[in-house]
């Protein structure tokens, strides 16, 4: 558009329901350090209304014409959502983007809803998985913004203001920063008359206190952390790996393949042999996490403490023959077909393209979210064995572990 906002429009005739998600670089990374936790008490407060528009107005007038509304902060992006009916979003876009572009943050609701704030964070200090997770993050990452937890950190919540939080709004909820992906039921030349409309009038920019992203070294040994929790019964045992950003795409999806070759069901490798053959875990799990810049590949298990060195081993040798051995025809043709398979049902709804085609453009460009599939199927056993040899060195990782007291 022309003030800098961009639209990605997907008309889908056969549906009476549209999505609008609207997503904004303003995640948890551009946080000065200090205002850590900053990108997702704003998500709260955006709900809070403007001057035109009240606190619970705009749920209210929402879930009177049927629809619902969320929001999610991440360390790239935070996007607010909204499903209605394709003949109501006239009536919700305009509110939406109101409490959007002219936040008011009052102050009365700012201290009221830190306390909400606080207490999420101290809900997710009682999750064992959250806090094996954030350890990890916190041993891979020594540089990056990406070790910050996205809640941010009690003594530095407590010292916010509401003035920071106007500041870091107008300084980052700008034209230029927006992506509105508007899929459903609407035609084109409506979608983007009504997105004319309804974000158009933008705070007057303001300059937050400068942030710093440093690049992330190599890993270079074992980094290991090991924490005591109570009132768990089973120890949490998770290691990292860095992994490419988006600028190496290829080998970003080669280990996301990688991921459900090691653990996605019975048949893949750790699982079969640490769980379903040797019962040395509950359950154990492999993920890849996309991100801005270095990713993450993660695997994780649940397990009893006197398992722990024994699975540590045995995930360092299935890492080994993924290097030194080509996975076969039958297992490489399995696990594309499963992810190709995740995509196509990923896909299958309004909220699910917005979200796909926001999430792509947000962190590089939406053209990314069509081509998943066929570079998955590119890929090839020599293809993952060279990309194992790159990332997934099994002398160098982090490990975070987390033991019952």
């Amino acid at each position: 558009m022309a003030n800098g906002l961009t639209l990605i429009h997907q008309y889908l005739p056969t549906t009476p329901v549209v999505v609008a998600d609207v997503w904004v670089r303003a995640g948890a990374t551009i946080e000065p350090e200090e205002w850590s936790g900053m990108a997702h008490f704003l998500e709260h407060m955006i709900f809070k209304g403007s001057k035109r528009i009240g606190p619970g107005v705009f749920d209210r007038t929402i879930e009177n014409l049927g629809g619902s509304t969320n929001a999610a902060t991440s360390h790239d992006y935070a996007h607010f959502f909204l499903t209605t009916a394709a003949d109501y979003l006239k009536d919700t876009l305009p509110y939406l983007g109101e409490i959007l572009l002219q936040a008011e943050i009052p102050e009365h609701e700012f201290y009221c809803e830190r306390d909400v704030v606080l207490e999420e964070l101290r809900y997710s200090l009682d999750d064992p998985d959250w806090i094996a997770f954030q350890a990890l993050t916190e041993t891979m990452y020594q540089n990056h913004p990406y070790k910050r937890p996205i809640l941010g950190d009690e003594g530095l919540l407590l010292q916010h203001t509401p003035n920071q939080m106007r500041c870091f709004h107008r300084t980052h909820y700008q034209p230029q920063n927006i992506t509105v992906c508007i899929v459903g039921g609407i035609a084109e030349d409506k979608a983007f008359t009504l997105l004319e409309k309804s974000f158009r009038n933008f705070s007057t920019p303001s300059e937050c206190p400068p942030h710093f992203i440093d690049a992330e070294p190599p890993l270079i040994d074992v980094r290991r952390s090991e924490l005591y929790v109570p009132r768990i019964e089973e120890a949490r045992l998770s290691m990292g790996w860095l992994g490419p950003g988006v600028d190496q795409l290829q080998d970003a999806f080669g280990l996301d393949l990688i991921s459900v070759i090691l653990a996605s069901g019975r048949n893949s490798r750790l699982v079969r042999e640490l769980r379903e053959e040797k019962q040395l875990v509950l359950d154990i799990s492999s993920s890849f996490s996309l991100q801005k810049d270095s990713s993450l590949f993660t695997i994780s298990a649940w397990l009893e403490t006197g398992f722990l060195e024994s699975v540590e081993e045995i995930i360092q040798e299935k890492i080994r023959q993924l290097q030194n051995y080509p996975v076969t025809p039958g297992e490489l043709a399995r696990y594309k077909k499963m992810l190709c398979h995740d995509y196509i049902f990923s896909t299958e709804t309004p909220g699910q393209l917005a979200g796909l085609y926001g999430y792509y453009h947000t962190i590089a460009n939406a053209e990314l979210a069509v081509i998943y599939p066929e570079m998955i199927k590119c890929l090839d056993a020599w293809d993952l064995q060279r990309i194992a040899n790159q990332y997934l060195a099994p002398e160098r990782y982090a490990i975070s572990i987390i033991r019952p007291c």
